[in-house]
């Protein structure tokens, strides 16, 4: 349900109640946008702040009424991809209901043309394209003077139906803002904290936002490590950089990982990485930090260097390969690999090949997307030119290219859940990366398994995909069932289902000389043994601990057992 808070330093003698609805694609996730602006207005006088917030799978009607009944002046939003359909949704009712409010939208919906959004949406009165901590206190000193919004950069609005367009916002001095955790409207009760050190990048990405700021602007490191140290004295463990290339300097880079480091421990950081970028130094540096403190993305999108080319992505592909295949070889970090289908002579077969080569460096995740073709962005702009039709309406998918047909692209989003469901989850991740490794047509023909079993267009439970798992390998891969029985049992999942049809659990009694694998044996422990030959003697022992239910083994040793004792 949305929540509404009245903020407790609002004014006494307000002449305007500003609404902000935060309306968000999930409970764990929280707009910057509030608090980076109004920290940069913490001392204006006058404004009564107000916050609605919600996420998308609120109801409308009870967001509408929950903005309605606090009778705002002005509501503002920021706006994205995931959050479109619904905030205008909700808007149109809110300006049905109250004719007299201003409504002004920012956010990255808003980065190309916005003459058709404006014509389609008459509720809102103007948009803010660009950076809005200095703009959109400039637009809220004349919010009621539409005759004087012209001195709101980035702003754009029907002026008796005529469209003006007043370019793009910038901070002046980006080093100076005040931080957003500063504003007392900063949501502390989210599991994660997006912190921004830079902005701009200095790649020319067709197909990102960011492709055309080339100006990569910073703030002090002493500035980045006092906000650490607050985010963590708040209890935050989790700090996600929203920097788009966290390597771009490796000086600066190697510097923010010494200060990463003094809050081992107590925080992890999520950072997006150029693994073509990567410096011996920065390599060396990041195999010293300890484990836990680094969760990186590594922005591949492509193993192919004519689709980077087409794509104007800065950097050579073999040396963004090896860097790629380093990151994934460190022991202390979790490195997670995009890949995008939907680029330009990017192709099904391509798209599996490089999972696969993904998986056989050891990458901890692999995200697979279909390209987006968001507004402002040179490949929107030339997507005709390119030969690649898409969605008109949010998330604005690509449906076909010149290289992928509809079918082809649908192909690779349940290739993508595949990934998701299998490669993803720690229960099977071992056992499919195997798989892989052991035949290049497993994944589609896994995928051709899981299509005519209906179930890659909706989500299914960890137990139903192993099952599913392991009655494919029982009839393609036999010699891997095992893997996946092993895989089931170290799941926690029942041993009265197929997967462990051959473990047993009464009466078994190891011989001497086991060989441990992990956990530490204890006198009484649960037992149970899983065959691996036809005799039935050599096979896995798992031990459970008797002083808990768990269902998960904690001790787990290779050997014989002893005697014909009964199965489960």
């Amino acid at each position: 349900m949305p929540s509404t808070d009245i903020e407790p330093y609002t004014k006494r003698h307000c002449y305007m109640r500003l609404l902000w609805l935060d309306l968000n694609s999930s409970y764990a996730h929280s707009s910057l946008a509030l608090p980076a602006i109004h920290a940069q207005m913490a001392h204006a006088t006058g404004i009564e702040w107000l916050k609605v917030t919600a996420t998308i799978n609120d109801s409308i009607g009870s967001v509408t009424a929950a903005v309605a009944r606090q009778k705002p002046d002005v509501i503002a939003a920021s706006c994205w991809l995931f959050t479109h359909d619904i905030l205008t949704a909700v808007i149109a009712r809110c300006k049905a209901l109250l004719p007299g409010v201003r409504v002004i939208l920012g956010g990255p919906e808003f980065l190309g043309d916005n003459e058709t959004f404006l014509r389609a949406n008459p509720a809102v009165d103007c948009v803010l394209r660009g950076e809005g901590e200095e703009a959109f206190p400039r637009w809220l000193a004349v919010w009621d003077c539409p005759s004087q919004w012209q001195q709101a950069e980035g702003l754009c609005w029907l002026a008796d139906r005529r469209y003006v367009d007043n370019g793009t916002a910038r901070v002046a001095s980006f080093d100076r803002l005040a931080a957003p955790e500063s504003s007392p409207l900063f949501d502390w009760g989210k599991p994660f904290v997006q912190l921004e050190t830079t902005r701009g990048c200095f790649n020319t990405c067709a197909f990102c936002t960011s492709g055309g700021d080339r100006q990569v602007r910073t703030i002090p490191l002493e500035r980045v490590e006092e906000r650490i140290a607050n985010i963590v004295s708040h209890g935050i463990h989790d700090v996600r950089m929203l920097d788009r290339t966290f390597n771009h300097d490796a000086r600066r880079a190697e510097a923010m990982l010494d200060i990463f480091e003094r809050f081992a421990g107590k925080a992890r950081f999520h950072l997006e990485v150029h693994p073509g970028l990567l410096t011996e130094n920065l390599r060396r540096r990041i195999a010293q930090l300890p484990e836990g403190l680094l969760h990186i993305e590594a922005g591949i999108q492509s193993l192919n260097a004519r689709v980077i080319t087409s794509s104007k992505r800065l950097g050579d592909v073999a040396k963004s390969v090896e860097g790629l295949r380093i990151l994934c070889s460190l022991p202390n970090v979790v490195t997670h690999a995009d890949l995008i289908a939907g680029l330009p002579h990017t192709t099904l077969g391509g798209i599996i090949g490089d999972v696969a080569s993904l998986s056989a460096f050891g990458a901890g995740e692999i995200q697979l997307e279909t390209l987006k073709l968001l507004p402002g962005t040179v490949m929107r702009d030339k997507a005709g030119e390119l030969g690649i039709r898409f969605s008109p309406r949010p998330p604005y998918e690509v449906l076909a290219t010149g290289d992928m047909t509809a079918d082809d692209l649908l192909t690779a989003v349940r290739l993508s859940r595949l990934v998701d469901g299998y490669y993803n989850t720690e229960a099977w991740q071992a056992v499919t990366r195997r798989l892989i490794a052991a035949d290049d047509s497993f994944l589609p023909r896994f995928l051709d398994y899981l299509t005519a079993a209906g179930t890659t267009d909706h989500p299914t439970s960890l137990e139903k995909r192993g099952l599913l798992l392991y009655d494919f390998c029982r009839a393609a891969y036999p010699s891997h069932t095992t893997d996946v029985s092993m895989a089931w049992i170290e799941a926690g999942l029942s041993l009265k289902k197929a997967p462990a049809g051959r473990a047993v659990t009464r009466h078994v009694q190891p011989e001497d000389g086991w060989h441990i694998i992990y956990g530490i044996y204890r006198q009484g422990m649960r037992l149970c043994f899983l065959p691996t030959d036809d005799g039935g003697e050599e096979g896995f022992w798992y031990g459970y601990p008797t002083d808990t239910q768990s269902a998960r083994p904690t001790f787990k040793a290779q050997g014989r057992r002893s005697g014909q004792e009964q199965q489960a």
